[in-house]
């Protein structure tokens, strides 16, 4: 037996690997459970017993020769061996994190942003905290309106008819009015604040996208045939729109655009209460004493302007039922438009 012992140490002291497979087999040869060690430990069982004190020491020396050359074969195999690294994301983290999405908010809001920056609209963005002249005054509302009443706006301070959480982006539109002359083409859009009870179908706050356009001999033609653009472009080529007649103080004439319901494409559905349109926007032409009231001439320049809620449009494009679903912060409905961001 001993000269079984003096054998396998020379023999696995002559051993060399080139590759994990044949270090692999040289640990299956002699560690593992079936291997030589294990064999030469059952041989031990039969030795005398006079002879178990020495031969049980060379056993244990061998073992830990054998564990040592396997450890040394194992350090020179790494040292030598070269990883392509081409095949590897040398960038990603040790863990992985999951990929957040757009609120469908943000990715309705970003393209009609883009819509009507390829008109040749730029954004402007204002305050949300204005002021009584911004948002009322300087839009032509009565001092008597029902949109002034404290049901309907949040007002701030102890002093409630100057400071006022806006109600519609259109106070944008005034300010940029006040400091500039036509032509003005501009696009707002903002969060607004209503004092209104929250349901599935309304919200105490909501977003909306006010556009304008000023410039000599704007007309009402103007104003539809960039309306039914943007239609197309957001819900398809196909989409026809209407216009009927309505009231806003800040536009004469007014109007109020529906589009041609893209659920039943204009047959009638309970989406669309059997009608075939649903309404989208309210727009007209810029009241004269809105103009007026911002120091440009009536009487030289003439424009449009329109006004659209981006929970309305996301509605329409997302077939989203409940409003309150898009300022929960539901990770389980946001992730439904991982494909959109």
């Amino acid at each position: 037996m001993i000269d079984k012992i003096n054998s396998l140490r020379n023999e696995v002291s002559q051993v060399v690997v080139s590759s994990p497979e044949e270090l692999e087999t040289f640990r299956i040869k002699y560690l593992a459970k079936k291997g030589v060690l294990t064999a030469l430990m059952e041989d031990f069982r039969s030795v005398p017993a006079e002879q178990k004190r020495e031969l049980g020491q060379k056993l244990n020396e061998l073992k830990n020769f054998v564990s040592e050359r396997y450890a040394t074969l194992k350090e020179t195999l790494q040292a030598t061996e070269t990883v392509d690294v081409s095949k590897y994301d040398l960038t990603r983290t040790a863990t992985p994190f999951p990929v957040g999405s757009r609120h469908p908010i943000s990715i309705v809001k970003n393209d009609i942003l883009r819509i009507f920056s390829d008109m040749g609209f730029t954004v402007a963005e204002g305050p949300e905290i204005e002021d009584d002249w911004h948002v009322f005054s300087s839009l032509n509302f009565p001092a008597d309106h029902p949109a002034r009443d404290m049901q309907d706006t949040f007002f701030i301070g102890r002093n409630p008819v100057d400071v006022l959480l806006r109600t519609h982006t259109s106070s944008v539109q005034t300010r940029v009015m006040e400091k500039n002359q036509p032509p003005i083409r501009i696009v707002c859009p903002g969060r607004v604040y209503r004092n209104e009870a929250i349901s599935a179908r309304a919200h105490c706050f909501f977003h909306q996208i006010e556009g304008l356009y000023i410039d000599r001999n704007v007309s009402f033609a103007d104003l539809r045939q960039v309306l039914l653009k943007f239609a197309q472009q957001m819900f398809g080529a196909a989409t026809k729109i209407r216009l009927r007649p309505s009231y806003f103080p800040f536009t004469e004439p007014s109007a109020e655009m529906d589009i041609s319901c893209d659920i039943c494409g204009g047959t009638g559905c309970p989406f669309c209460k059997e009608t075939g349109w649903v309404e989208i926007l309210g727009c007209g032409m810029v009241d004269p004493n809105v103009l007026k009231a911002c120091g440009i001439d009536p009487e030289v320049y003439s424009g449009y302007a329109f006004g659209l809620g981006i929970e309305r449009i996301t509605n329409l494009k997302y077939k989203v039922k409940d409003l309150r679903m898009f300022s929960e912060n539901d990770v389980r409905f946001l992730a439904e438009f991982e494909s959109a961001r």
